[in-house]
């Protein structure tokens, strides 16, 4: 009988230790899964944040992403462009892309702050505040290639713990950007392109370090100002003097942007205009680096290669 209580002693001591190295164990394994850090999109080494039910977007290109990432319901305030996201709630509290009132923001106690770098143009960093009373901050800045977009897919579903979903969606827009590409002309004389973003008296195009730059040069294209860097100004004289064999634009909110184009003065030597090829390309998806400017991508192809995708 003695035996059989020292037995069961020493069974109970065993199953108590088994329990405690379990608990351990548990607890160490949540401490290293709301501890996690990652670089972000600009760099920084940051710890991802244990909760992400209440998230707030000031850029429409990320609030795009977020919606398709299935988590339009998760937004609690955007900015006043990403009110126009199918999927986003118009009565969202809104915020200025420029300006954000970091007092009122943090008071709706997000979890998840999405900036954009756009916020950061005028040398100030309107997101300090935020950080410094513990909100959860990252800023994206704008991607410069197709690769860049990828990435920011990608970290936005780290960010946000939806990470199968954010790599099915980089896995399509992977493919279908290879599927058009896949398909171009091998020997072919690559076309001189001008993209005009805003149209004139105030023109500007870009030039490298833009991923509609690097979707260009993906297609087989040469941009007229591929040497130059950013967005920039340009003058009639100088896209005259360029002579490009295609133009495109997305200045949509003119009346009729092909014909503004045809018309301008000295525009009719130029061989797009010669050769009526002159295009819209819709604006949102050819503005905003995400997900969706593969659609911005595949028009850029129809406008380059007619005989191929039409």
């Amino acid at each position: 009988m003695k035996k059989l209580k020292n037995l069961l002693v020493m069974v109970m001591f065993i199953f108590a230790i088994t329990l405690v190295g379990c608990s351990s164990k548990e607890k160490t394994a949540t401490t290293q899964t709301e501890n996690t850090q990652v670089i972000d999109r600009e760099g920084n080494t940051i710890t991802l944040p244990d909760k992400t039910e209440k998230i707030i977007s000031l850029a429409p290109s990320i609030t795009e992403t977020l919606v398709d990432l299935g988590l339009g319901g998760n937004l609690v305030a955007v900015d006043k462009y990403s009110l126009e996201v199918e999927g986003v709630d118009k009565n969202l509290p809104i915020f200025d892309i420029m300006n954000p009132d970091a007092e009122n923001i943090v008071a709706l106690k997000p979890d998840i702050i999405f900036g954009t770098g756009m916020s950061k143009s005028n040398g100030t960093d309107p997101f300090k505040p935020m950080k410094d009373l513990g909100t959860f901050v990252t800023v994206i800045p704008t991607s410069t290639s197709i690769e860049g977009i990828k990435e920011d897919i990608l970290f936005i579903g780290e960010v946000t713990k939806t990470k199968d979903k954010a790599k099915e969606i980089v896995d399509n827009y992977d493919k279908a950007i290879n599927d058009i590409i896949a398909k171009l002309p091998k020997d072919k004389e690559p076309l001189k392109v001008y993209f005009e973003t805003s149209p004139m008296p105030k023109a500007y195009t870009f030039g490298q370090d833009t991923f509609l730059n690097d979707m260009l040069n993906k297609l087989g294209a040469t941009n007229i100002f591929g040497e130059e860097k950013g967005w920039i100004p340009v003058s009639l004289e100088q896209v005259v003097a360029k002579n490009p064999d295609v133009i495109l634009t997305n200045a949509d909110f003119l009346e009729n942007p092909i014909e503004d184009i045809k018309n301008r003065d000295g525009f009719s030597e130029i061989n797009a205009v010669k050769n009526n090829r002159v295009y819209l390309i819709e604006k949102n998806t050819s503005a905003r680096a995400n997900e969706r400017s593969i659609a911005a991508f595949e028009s850029m192809a129809k406008a380059l290669y007619p005989e191929i995708f039409n």
